[in-house]
């Protein structure tokens, strides 16, 4: 069994990627916040509470549009519902043994790029890996917001569309290794993607809002792939 320490420091250093693509990604948030007229330390704490790159993108609009509370509430709690259904998940991954003070705090870390990590992980995932995750990609996160928010619209909007292309490669280079070793997941990836881009073809489904579409699309191909090829568990920890 790890120690504590060295399962943070392997967090860590599973984090550096991830921090650097949250990096580059929320100094564009930093600089579009600025031009829908927040402050900078409203921009920073926005990304210091939230950490969903997504939700507050799109709080962006809705903002601009100067929508109610009502229509914030709404947009968000459709956007960012996945990570209830991504903490379901991890919190059958994180050792049995673990408080439940744990849960609740790995919980605020849960993004995509973390999820992806901790599931990658063979056996049960030690809350403290996860932690050392957070403790590079939440200051990463705050940061380039932090930067962004500061250097305004000084960049073109070349290279910010450059920059929003980051956190996409990051994904990929998380769930492409693990891919390469398990077929069932290769077909999970491939077949989301397939119907990601017939949803976003078709005249009805392209009409379901994008955080909608990512529910359905999670419940009903996760459901799918763990009927056909359930996960045996294994007795010994990571």
């Amino acid at each position: 069994m790890k120690s504590r320490r060295a399962l943070v420091r392997r967090g860590m250093k599973d984090g550096i990627p991830v921090a650097l693509g949250y990096l580059a990604v929320s100094f564009s948030f930093g600089i579009l916040a600025i031009k829908a007229n927040l402050t900078a330390g409203q921009a920073v704490t926005m990304s210091a509470l939230n950490l969903t790159s997504a939700g507050q993108f799109a709080s962006l609009a809705v903002i601009t549009a100067s929508g109610s509370y009502l229509e914030l509430a709404l947009s968000q709690l459709i956007i960012n519902l996945r990570y209830s259904l991504m903490s379901f998940s991890l919190s059958q991954k994180i050792d049995p043994q673990a408080p439940w003070a744990h849960r609740f705090f790995t919980a605020f870390g849960n993004t995509d790029e973390i999820f992806a990590l901790s599931s990658a992980v063979k056996g049960p995932v030690s809350p403290w890996y996860i932690y050392g995750m957070m403790a590079m990609a939440v200051p990463g996160w705050v940061l380039g917001t932090a930067i962004g928010a500061l250097a305004g619209s000084i960049l073109p909007l070349r290279v910010l569309s450059a920059l929003g292309v980051a956190l996409y490669a990051m994904f990929c280079a998380i769930i492409v290794p693990p891919a390469k070793h398990s077929r069932t997941l290769a077909a999970v990836i491939v077949v989301s993607m397939g119907l990601s881009l017939l949803f976003s073809l078709l005249p009805v489904l392209r009409e379901i809002s994008s955080g909608t579409r990512v529910i359905l699309l999670t419940l009903g191909i996760s459901a799918l792939a763990a009927a056909i090829r359930p996960v045996k568990e294994e007795p010994h920890g990571a």
